[in-house]
């Protein structure tokens, strides 16, 4: 998916964790294969999840990352209302694998991208709960920092460039172009609360049409509030968008912002993964056809 992707084998990681962690040297370890762009998860028995990290970097970065991942999961799992994996261990580089990489529980289930909510009103009374238990955990006096998502919507005006540039033929860019115009002019109206900060498909156990558990909780951090409303496009046909909504009793501009944060992030789905993640390129467009589709 990545040009300076790493690779690392299912044989590795049994070497990797035999040695480095004795007491789990007799379970399987089998790849598990997910929409994920940033790790490699491997199984650990029934009830651990290896994460290997997939683009190359120096191993002091990586486990910086790691730490501070690990701590913002530990922070998301004291306030969820739902399951959601905690940090066990940090592995150590070796056997040609040159970064460290992390050990957290497993949560079995089918993600969004296999199990889709999209008509489930039920669900997205579910997402309106966890939304409302996040925006109401304390942020210890933190706000958001640096340029990523959650910030500042203008701040992304290069990288929506690069987007709409390699999106031609792809999708109607013209159209695209004009609706980045008006998103990224919002105002900035909202204190930052505590965010998931990726409520996307791959991140959303679903069971039976309900939201069963919430993965990938490393970016827990202080953001702009309707960041996390990007699960509102990303997973949700109309009338349970609406139900949201409703439940959140989100202003117009807050809502509007969400719908900024999942134009951003859709952009760069669609291309970027066009030929390596046919998964991830396809939810980027459904979540681009539900913006349109309320310009219409």
């Amino acid at each position: 998916m990545h040009e300076d992707q790493v690779q690392v084998s299912p044989q590795v990681v049994g070497q990797l964790v035999a040695e480095q962690f004795p007491q789990w040297a007799r379970l399987p370890v089998r790849a598990v294969q997910t929409a994920a762009t940033v790790n490699s998860i491997f199984l650990i028995g029934q009830g651990l999840a290896a994460r290997f990290p997939l683009r190359a970097q120096s191993p002091r970065r990586a486990r910086e990352a790691l730490l501070v991942e690990a701590a913002a999961a530990r922070e998301l799992a004291k306030v969820s209302p739902l399951p959601t994996p905690e940090p066990v261990a940090i592995g150590e580089p070796g056997h040609g694998y040159r970064l460290p990489w992390s050990v957290q529980t497993w949560l079995p289930g089918r993600d969004a991208t296999i199990e889709d909510p999209a008509g489930s009103i039920t669900f997205a009374e579910d997402l309106a709960g966890l939304l409302t238990s996040l925006r109401a955990a304390d942020t210890g006096g933190r706000h958001f920092e640096g340029q990523g998502r959650g910030g500042h919507l203008p701040d992304h005006d290069a990288w929506m460039h690069t987007c709409l540039h390699h999106s031609e033929g792809l999708l109607d860019v013209t159209r695209l172009r004009v609706m980045w115009a008006e998103l990224r002019a919002l105002p900035e109206v909202d204190a930052d609360v505590m965010s998931h900060t990726d409520l996307t498909p791959p991140n959303m156990l679903v069971t039976e049409g309900r939201l069963a558990g919430v993965l990938d909780g490393g970016g827990f951090a202080p953001a702009d509030p309707a960041l996390d409303l990007v699960a509102a496009w990303h997973l949700l046909d109309h009338a349970p968008r609406e139900r949201l909504r409703e439940l959140l009793g989100c202003h117009e501009v807050q809502w509007k912002r969400g719908r900024a944060w999942a134009f951003q992030q859709a952009m760069g789905l669609v291309w970027y993964y066009a030929q390596t993640n046919p998964t991830m390129s396809q939810w980027g467009r459904r979540t681009l056809r539900r913006l349109l589709s309320e310009t219409d």
